[in-house]
């Protein structure tokens, strides 16, 4: 049975590295196709979700629960990728086909014409405008709800209405209606999930590592003086002063 959102949380912060491996697989293509949406790049748009896996952890502890986990996630995914997109306009604006050789499901590849669909589909989303394209991916895709969608994006549910209504029609002029099988687009295939998690985990393992040999090389508390000692080196302290003062006073200090 797939372990809820709470028993996951708690789970990673207690520690569990498995349970973080979990979340990663449930949400990893979804992660990936919001941030290709953005970024138009394979490669780019995993080294965001990459990213975005690291900073979900570092602030799981702040997880209220106000939103669904998945939302949260594609929040930290679509801001990694808008800030990457800002960082280098460029790379989103000539984006090369970059699929894998590989199925979604066991057994024989897909046959020509549905993976002609597929390569079609992917360089018409491709094409979207950018306001239309992150929209769409969650919509038709991923299948988010409007209200998933406007929560994911940071946008109202109006606007996620209009724009998907927007790019369905680009869509539908440059497919002559043929668009039904848009779930086949940008495949999240298993060595590419694979990888993400493998990336992630040995990122966090070495930062754990790290922080845990840093714990070790701090110097201990210096020990507090025993009762008896103190007193008498206070006692030393106020003598070297009144000597201080009266040499001070005399005009003369003798050694």
């Amino acid at each position: 049975m797939q372990p809820t959102d709470t028993e996951l949380i708690a789970s990673i912060l207690s520690g569990d590295l498995r349970a973080l491996e979990t979340l990663m697989r449930l949400h990893n293509r979804t992660l990936f196709r919001t941030a290709r949406a953005i970024l138009r790049n394979d490669a780019d748009a995993e080294d965001a979700v990459q990213d975005a896996y690291v900073q979900a952890y570092r602030k799981l502890d702040t997880f209220r629960g106000e939103s669904k986990l998945s939302t949260w996630l594609v929040r930290i995914a679509a801001n990694e990728a808008l800030m990457r997109r800002r960082r280098n306009p460029a790379s989103a604006e000539a984006p090369e086909q970059q699929h894998e050789a590989v199925s979604e499901a066991p057994g024989p590849q897909d046959d020509a014409e549905r993976a002609q669909m597929r390569r079609l589909l992917e360089t018409h989303i491709d094409a979207l405008p950018d306001p239309y394209r992150a929209v769409f991916m969650l919509r038709a895709v991923e299948e988010l709800d409007v209200g998933e969608t406007a929560a994911a994006l940071g946008i109202p549910e109006a606007t996620v209405r209009t724009r998907y209504f927007r790019a369905r029609g680009l869509m539908r002029t440059w497919l002559s209606d043929r668009i039904e099988h848009t779930g086949d687009a940008f495949a999240f295939a298993g060595a590419r999930c694979d990888r993400i998690v493998r990336r992630v985990l040995a990122l966090l393992g070495a930062a754990l590592a790290a922080s845990a040999i840093a714990g070790c090389s701090e110097k201990p508390p210096r020990p507090a003086p025993e009762p008896g000692l103190a007193q008498a080196g206070n006692g030393d302290q106020n003598l070297l002063v009144e000597r201080t003062v009266k040499q001070g006073e005399s005009g003369r200090m003798s050694y």
